[in-house]
């Protein structure tokens, strides 16, 4: 599995992390398996959030005496977002994760609480040591623009953000200004949401076209594809061990050049959209 520095954490991070939105609507022991096997391949990023249910709950039992192999990763959600709140809010989430701190906590969204205050929180919480680093989600620009007024560089370690084939917006924008201020990209629903590209569709053919001539899937080469740039990480969730096999191979496929040329043709990045996309 590649890795690849995370921001300015200092900390090298799988390419392929493991996202677990839903996880906990499945089979839990097949959850687990599938957590677990990831982590013995390599998918060392595990990424989660207060508003994953009880996501939280079936990672701590999914990392159970393996916390230091772990780059730990979860979210407040805006509603949570306020100084107090936001600790509050941490606290409740190491606790479920059955841990003493998280490699990184996000800001899930904007909300209504001033980033000052937010700021002032995640701070608070390094200072303390129940954080190593903190960042944001789904932060158009403009947003980063605002933050790192509060933050000053250096700060800010991720921002986590919507990024699959079928929508390439992050590239106009998000992708350049992370790369300018060191900030590392980190890629949720990267298969789409239950819109992955079939292969009778153009784009499909392409995909199916490469993977076969790779000797890899599909899926993998998309994910290839999205991690092509060293700041972009991807985390997608897989339902059993099986598919959390295929998801970590990915991690060691790199595309040629004029593979990343068909699919860049085959899946056009599209204009500029007025805002950030998001789920």
């Amino acid at each position: 599995m590649n890795t690849n520095p995370f921001g300015k954490t200092g900390a090298n991070v799988s390419v392929i992390g493991q996202g677990t939105w839903y996880l906990d609507h499945g089979d839990r022991k097949r959850a687990i398996a599938a957590l677990q096997r990831g982590l013995d391949l390599g998918m060392t990023h595990i990424d989660t959030a207060e508003m994953y249910g009880d996501a939280e709950l079936v990672i701590a039992d999914a990392i159970a005496g393996r916390r230091d192999e772990v780059f730990l990763v979860s979210k407040v959600l805006p509603s949570n977002a306020s100084r107090r709140g936001t600790i509050t809010a941490c606290e409740r989430s190491l606790k479920r994760l059955k841990t003493d701190r998280l490699d990184c906590y996000l800001l899930h969204w904007r909300g209504s609480y001033p980033l000052e205050d937010t700021v002032a929180a995640f701070e608070e919480l390094v200072k303390s040591g129940k954080v190593k680093s903190w960042g944001v989600s789904n932060f158009d620009a403009d947003d980063l623009d605002e933050i790192l007024a509060v933050s000053g560089e250096g700060r800010i370690a991720c921002n986590q953000v919507l990024y699959h084939l079928k929508e390439r917006a992050i590239e106009h924008a998000v992708i350049p200004w992370c790369v300018q201020h060191g900030v590392a990209v980190v890629a949720y629903s990267p298969f789409g949401h239950d819109d992955f590209p079939a292969s009778n569709t153009r784009g499909g053919a392409v995909l199916a076209r490469i993977a076969e001539a790779r000797r890899a899937t599909p899926r993998q080469v998309a994910l290839s594809f999205l991690t092509r740039a060293t700041t972009v990480f991807a985390i997608p969730k897989a339902s059993s061990a099986e598919h959390a096999g295929e998801n970590a191979e990915a991690g060691d496929l790199v595309l040629t050049k004029e593979e990343i040329a068909a699919l860049d043709a085959a899946f056009p990045r599209g204009p500029k959209p007025r805002s950030l996309p998001m789920l």
